[in-house]
């Protein structure tokens, strides 16, 4: 076993917990009436924000049950100093048993996220979360960072966490740091985080999604993760509708993006059009934008930095509202559809 190893987690995908340097002030989980309480009756469970020296019992019952027993972490590595000073939350099912648990830790990290088994793939991890970024919030954090196992990246993008610098081995497995700001958009600065960003987006729209690009941004839309969220969403249902608008229609062709080959399978679902007036294609930006409250915008549009946001409803809908004027005078690219099948 290595020397210190870390704890794992055992969210829905078994994410891994944060790492760093404890504050010198300890968090006091003084909470808003009803604020970090996350009310999923309908699902059969519901999480609240704990207290510690009430719920510590039932918080190490879980995390026990999960980490020491079924994961063989040894007790003494699982129980740490700083519990008392951290901010957890409790996941019970519809008869009040304990069935989940994480916590915030002094230094703005997330960790010892745990699900009992049988409860994992229910939303319970995601309920927790939420809870969590909630407590966060009422603490005035501007970010919560993480640590998390490779194949449990997905759930935390869809939680509008975003990869921070390159992957990395810990304890023999692969890891990736992540961060989540909150009270403002997540800054993108390079094309991991794009790509988790757009991924975040596509997987939120219900029925629209609008992307102005100035070549379809190779790198990006041909990227096999965001091709694949692509394909889910316009499979989805029917009524699905992404449009996409373009400065240069002439590249993607000539290039054979892929993207278009999807668009010829999938006609009344994939739009495109060009831009025609002067203006609009001196437009230095590009963005996408979904019908929800997810955006990512980027001032240069030949680049991946830029920010994005999944609760960010009033700048999401201004994106949109400026799509849409650009798109009613925009030309429709029947060059894609005449390469035929």
């Amino acid at each position: 076993m290595p020397r210190r190893r870390r704890l794992r987690e055992a969210v829905d995908h078994r994410p891994r917990p944060g790492a760093g340097p404890v504050a010198a002030r300890p968090l006091r989980a003084r909470i808003p009436g009803g604020r970090g309480e996350v009310n999923a009756t309908a699902l059969g469970f519901s999480v609240s924000a704990a207290d510690y020296a009430r719920d510590g019992a039932a918080l190490r019952a879980v995390r026990e049950a999960v980490f020491v027993r079924e994961q063989g972490v040894p007790l003494e590595l699982e129980l740490d100093a700083q519990d008392p000073d951290c901010l957890h939350v409790l996941a019970r099912d519809a008869d009040g048993k304990p069935i989940g648990t994480g916590r915030l830790t002094p230094a703005h990290t997330l960790g010892r996220m745990a699900v009992l088994p049988e409860w994992r793939g229910r939303g319970v991890g995601a309920a927790m979360l939420a809870a969590l970024t909630e407590l966060a919030r009422g603490q005035r954090w501007n970010a919560i960072e993480l640590h998390a196992q490779v194949d449990a990246i997905g759930f935390y993008v869809r939680n509008g966490y975003l990869p921070v610098g390159p992957r990395y081995m810990e304890a023999g497995i692969e890891h990736q740091s992540m961060r989540r700001a909150l009270g403002g958009p997540n800054a993108v600065e390079d094309r991991e985080a794009a790509i988790a960003a757009t991924i975040a987006i596509v997987d939120s729209t219900r029925r629209g999604l609008r992307a102005y690009s100035r070549a379809l941004d190779p790198g990006l839309f041909d990227a096999p993760p965001v091709l694949d969220a692509l394909r889910r969403l316009a499979v989805r249902r029917d009524g699905i509708e992404l449009r996409f608008l373009l400065q240069d229609a002439e590249t993607p062709q000539r290039e054979q993006a892929p993207l278009i080959a999807l668009a010829q399978r999938l006609p009344s679902v994939l739009l495109f059009r060009a831009v025609d007036d002067p203006v609009d294609l001196n437009y230095p930006s590009a963005f996408v934008a979904n019908d929800g409250s997810g955006y990512y915008f980027r001032g240069l549009g030949h680049r991946f930095d830029g920010e994005t946001a999944l609760d960010a409803g009033g700048r999401a809908r201004q994106l949109r509202e400026e799509f849409d004027r650009t798109w009613e005078r925009s030309r429709p690219c029947s060059e894609y559809r005449a390469l035929g099948l």
